[in-house]
């Protein structure tokens, strides 16, 4: 079975998945920042790897061996907007100093690289759906510094599975946030399960192998910002009164996810699916009062 590196593997999703790839009979390496909480990982036989992303020799010694390597670490909004100078050094350097490690590895190793829609920018003004091939327009940190990243990784010729994931959603109770988009704008989120989902199969999938692929939740999914808002905070019984919307738009798009459905099968919680999951959250969580 295939050694597989993940980075930022000791973070909320990269717990989940480096379990998940655990329990199918991967070895599993999870690389992350040494006050990372690596406990968990030890009751799956997941190896804890302490480093730093930025530093090419801790780099380095992680990839060596692998097969593959999952890069999920990175600064992510809103820290990531606070400066672009440390964004770019964790995003953009630490991205090469992996596929640079892969190099020096003979490119023995696949990067499955973890990107975002948000490389598009503002497309409220653009033709749905978008596509892999939609030209991508950064207009944050965050999004610049994985534009780069991908450029790098192409350039390399490393071998290269780039995911541009759409907003991730979780089925757990929280207060309703400010929205991160208009009410009018067309939006697609995608439970984190499965994107979990498109990671694992990327790992056993040889055909994702050098493409670009959008990970969003599909139709059900595709939907204005207004009607998500109405329906999320029904499940949480708050006015929809109370809902706040930014004055400009934010990423957020319908996209096209029918290559990286067919080659990756991971679209596995329809919409009314998440509100089943987010609803028997809410019940659980008001039960245990």
């Amino acid at each position: 079975m295939k050694n597989v590196l993940i980075t930022g593997g000791a973070g909320s999703m990269g717990k989940e998945l480096s379990i998940s790839l655990a329990q199918k009979g991967y070895k599993v390496y999870a690389f992350d920042i040494p006050n990372a909480d690596f406990s968990v990982l030890d009751e799956y036989g997941i190896t804890g790897i302490k480093g730093d992303i930025t530093n090419p020799e801790s780099v380095y010694a992680a990839v060596s061996g692998k097969d593959i390597i999952i890069h999920l670490a990175a600064l992510l909004p809103p820290v990531s907007e606070r400066s672009l100078d440390k964004t770019f050094a964790v995003n953009v350097q630490g991205t090469k100093n992996l596929v640079d490690a892969i190099v020096a590895n003979d490119r023995k190793a696949r990067l499955i690289f973890s990107s975002t829609v948000a490389s598009y920018g503002d497309t409220t003004k653009s033709e749905p759906p978008l596509r892999a091939t939609t030209p991508q327009n950064p207009n944050t940190n965050y999004s610049k510094s994985k534009v780069e990243a991908e450029k790098y990784i192409i350039e390399t010729g490393v071998p290269y599975t780039i995911l541009r994931v759409s907003g991730v959603v979780l089925a757990a109770l929280m207060d309703p946030p400010g929205w991160p988009f208009t009410s009018e704008q067309r939006v697609e989120f995608v439970y984190r399960g499965d994107v979990v989902n498109a990671l694992i199969s990327a790992v056993e999938k040889e055909e994702s192998t050098n493409k670009v692929l959008i990970i969003a939740g599909g139709s059900t999914w595709q939907m204005k910002g207004y009607e998500f808002v109405a329906k999320f905070l029904e499940v949480l019984d708050v006015p929809i009164e109370d809902a706040e919307y930014p004055e400009n738009s934010i990423y957020s798009d319908w996209y096209d996810t029918e290559e990286s459905q067919k080659i990756l099968d991971y679209q596995r919680t329809p919409f009314p699916k998440f509100l089943e999951l987010l609803n028997k959250a809410v019940e659980e969580a008001i039960g245990g009062y």
